[in-house]
């Protein structure tokens, strides 16, 4: 089925979602009159086909995780004037990308705890948490005893 929207229209919404403009869906629904959760299916179909979609007037810092990894992913083959013009397109910093893209390998990397280690990790603490009110337990009762002593 054929959209009964113009393509040049959908060609400026996407521009306009896209950095460097990021311009809220609300700002984009009102301006152009297209029904806010037609932007929001558009937007996701965007993403969906691997194009970078943010729609929202945040920093580049304050992204979703899934639109940092987008970006990574889409820089990964550039270098020297290549990711720098795709940096300027998209309001960011090649050194915001190396950042990002650190960050997805070190969550990856083998020095991430395991399920069971991370169990092990949480029943350590619970035994933590309860030796720490037994002995705080212990402690009020001695300050009540304490003062009868010295009497």
């Amino acid at each position: 089925m054929k959209s009964p929207y113009d393509p040049e229209l959908l060609a400026e919404i996407r521009q306009r979602m896209s950095p460097p403009n990021r311009e809220s869906v609300a700002e984009i629904a009102r301006s152009t009159g297209v029904n806010v959760q037609t932007l929001y299916s558009w937007r996701h179909r965007w993403k969906q086909e691997g194009q970078l979609i943010p729609a929202t007037s945040k920093a580049p810092e304050q992204w979703s995780a899934s639109d940092k990894l987008a970006a990574v992913i889409q820089a990964a083959g550039l270098s020297g004037p290549d990711l720098g013009a795709y940096c300027r397109e998209r309001g960011l910093f090649p050194k915001q990308l190396a950042r990002w893209r650190q960050v997805a390998e070190d969550a990856n990397s083998y020095s991430a705890p395991s399920m069971s280690d991370q169990k092990e990790l949480q029943r350590q603490n619970q035994q933590l948490i309860r030796q720490n009110r037994r002995l705080e337990r212990e402690l009020q009762k001695q300050k009540k005893v304490a003062p009868l002593r010295m009497v």
